[in-house]
């Protein structure tokens, strides 16, 4: 019977740090290649545009509008979509949001079959900069 007991309880913990595991969101590491990278674009109004219109087509839905996190379907996302307007967010380097809006991890999709060019994610990353507070 003790052991019984012993085992729901080890059963009720595992799970209990199982959950609290999934809250805390692993580091995104950037290989440093990309960290380096310096962005081939200029952020010119018509790029600024073309920026807007594909992050409104392929990013809205789960960072939402103004970037805060609160798409429609940011509920379904286990990890956490972030606050574009925050400085922590935006004090990242262009080539980390490359990567990160590119190449992506977990429940953040990869972008490179969807948006085969490379510039139309630089673009995109432009227009994520005008997202600030």
């Amino acid at each position: 019977m003790k052991t019984l007991k012993n085992l729901m309880i080890i059963g009720i913990v595992s799970l209990g740090l199982l959950a609290f595991n999934k809250l805390i969101q692993e580091e995104w590491k950037v290989p440093e290649k990309y960290e380096k990278m310096k962005d081939p674009t200029e952020a010119t109004k018509e790029n600024l545009a073309t920026g807007k219109v594909l992050y409104l087509k392929h990013c809205k839905s789960c960072h939402g509008k103004e970037g805060l996190g609160d798409g429609p379907k940011g509920e379904d996302v286990d990890g956490d979509l972030g606050d574009f307007s925050t400085e922590e967010f935006q004090s990242q380097s262009d080539g980390a949001l490359f990567y990160k809006s590119y190449i992506g991890r977990n429940d953040m999709p990869n972008y490179e079959k969807k948006i085969p060019n490379e510039n139309e994610m630089w673009y995109i990353v432009h227009f994520m900069r005008t997202l600030k507070e």
